[in-house]
């Protein structure tokens, strides 16, 4: 647990505190901003609930059986479900840039089944609870996430379901709305720079800010370095930028967050041409006025409406370098039109 999900964290263990009148919900949905640590708080509950020593539920002992099997992976009262082949460590941020996007981006409706089989089994532990961790949730296609909704319209006794999301919106109404939702909050700027300076990244500030406030994938692109630079300096060519050779590096760091870094980087040039202001890039900022004056902005807002709706489908397998080389291609239009 991070020290900016404290209220979280009491909200929730005051609910499953050991007293006759309080008891868990059945499903607790974490959403927030990406790289806010909603995933390693998922995994921080599930290990406090499961330890068997826990005084009241506040805190895992880290020394029984139960820790033990939890962090060798090996607990059978816990189930982690997400997309299969997937290499992520917090709301869907990766390990490395240099492995390829995973293949096999949506939860498929086998793992859903292999729930199903698992939850016929009686738990481990007599009268203890079960955890399951569904991350991320918005990767549930029709399929999982129509038989999943079935169990969470009959929930089994004794069981928790923790499904983290950072696009709530892409998630079925009707499993939100039998989950208690939790909103999990970006800490403030000196809270995220002090933490990032625990981690050994001094002058934070450039790469917090591009991260939107967001303290773990700050840390990922302090991390990325040379990848993150060389997105901005293709970007920062614009009418020059050749999309057939960029997109490959565009790509990756994935479809996701190919399309954010453009989004990111059209506000700054939307708000450098009308406020003379800017957000996310507070370092690119004659790069950015030079953009700035040559962009057609009736082109520009309608490029940002079309980036909204391909991030809707970043993460569908036909999602690939042909797509990516096309909306490079209309980026490069914004200035050559006047």
């Amino acid at each position: 647990m991070y020290s900016w999900q404290q209220k979280q964290w009491q909200h929730i263990m005051q609910q499953g505190a050991q007293s006759p009148n309080s008891k868990l919900p059945h499903a607790l949905l974490l959403r927030g901003r990406a790289g806010t640590g909603k995933y390693d708080f998922a995994l921080d509950v599930s290990k406090a609930i499961l330890c068997s020593q826990a005084a009241n539920l506040q805190h895992a002992c880290g020394g029984c059986a139960s820790c033990n099997w939890f962090a060798e992976g090996t607990h059978p009262d816990f189930m982690l479900i997400g997309p299969e082949d997937a290499d992520n460590t917090d709301d869907g941020l990766t390990n490395s840039t240099k492995k390829k996007p995973s293949k096999k981006t949506q939860i498929s409706v086998a793992k859903i089944r292999q729930l199903l089989d698992y939850l016929t089994l009686s738990s481990h532990q007599v009268n203890a609870y079960r955890v399951i961790v569904i991350a991320p949730a918005d990767m549930l296609n029709g399929a999982s996430a129509n038989a999943l909704l079935k169990v969470l319209e009959e929930p089994p006794a004794n069981t928790l379901f923790l499904l983290v999301t950072s696009q709530p919106q892409r998630l079925l109404a009707t499993i939100t709305s039998r989950c208690q939702a939790i909103d999990m909050p970006l800490p403030s700027k000196l809270e995220a720079l002090a933490w990032l300076t625990s981690r050994q990244i001094n002058h934070g500030e450039n790469v917090l800010d591009l991260a939107g406030g967001a303290p773990l994938l700050a840390l990922q692109l302090a991390e990325e370095g040379e990848v993150s630079a060389s997105l901005l300096k293709n970007l920062a060519l614009g009418a020059k930028l050749d999309p057939f050779s960029c997109a490959p590096v565009f790509l990756s760091v994935g479809m996701e967050r190919a399309l954010e870094t453009l989004q990111k980087w059209l506000f700054d040039i939307q708000s450098c041409k009308l406020a003379n202001h800017l957000r996310y890039h507070t370092q690119q900022g004659n790069a950015l006025q030079a953009l700035a004056k040559s962009v057609n902005l009736r082109l520009l807002l309608s490029f940002q409406d079309k980036l909204i709706e391909a991030k809707k489908t970043a993460n569908h397998p036909l999602s690939n370098e042909a797509q990516l080389e096309n909306i490079l291609l209309q980026y490069v239009q914004l200035f050559k039109s006047q």
